[in-house]
């Protein structure tokens, strides 16, 4: 009896889910699609902003960068990750 009714629950899932999948796609199918309008006054402007800030930054190739630190080797990293393990277990068994 239970192999049976989640047999009819899986179906009506299953269903469902085709029902579900078919409106999406209609209602894609169906949206209009929204025409751009490469005359926007508004899209003109910021594209002159836009340029004006990009023209007004400096362009400076030798601009200091903080130095990239060297990744720890995994030999390192292990190290130290099993020692901070052991000082939090010995703070545990002290207490």
């Amino acid at each position: 009896m239970r192999r049976l009714i989640k047999w009819i629950g899986g179906t009506a899932g299953g269903i469902a889910a085709y029902r579900f999948v078919r409106r999406q796609e209609a209602s894609l199918q169906a949206a209009p699609e929204v025409a751009v309008d490469e005359s926007d006054a508004r899209a003109d402007e910021l594209r002159a902003k836009l340029a004006e800030s990009r023209a007004a930054e400096p362009v400076t190739e030798d601009a200091e960068e903080e130095p990239v630190p060297e990744p720890e080797s995994p030999e390192d990293r292990r190290r130290r990750v099993h020692e901070e393990g052991r000082t939090a277990l010995d703070e545990m068994r002290s207490d």
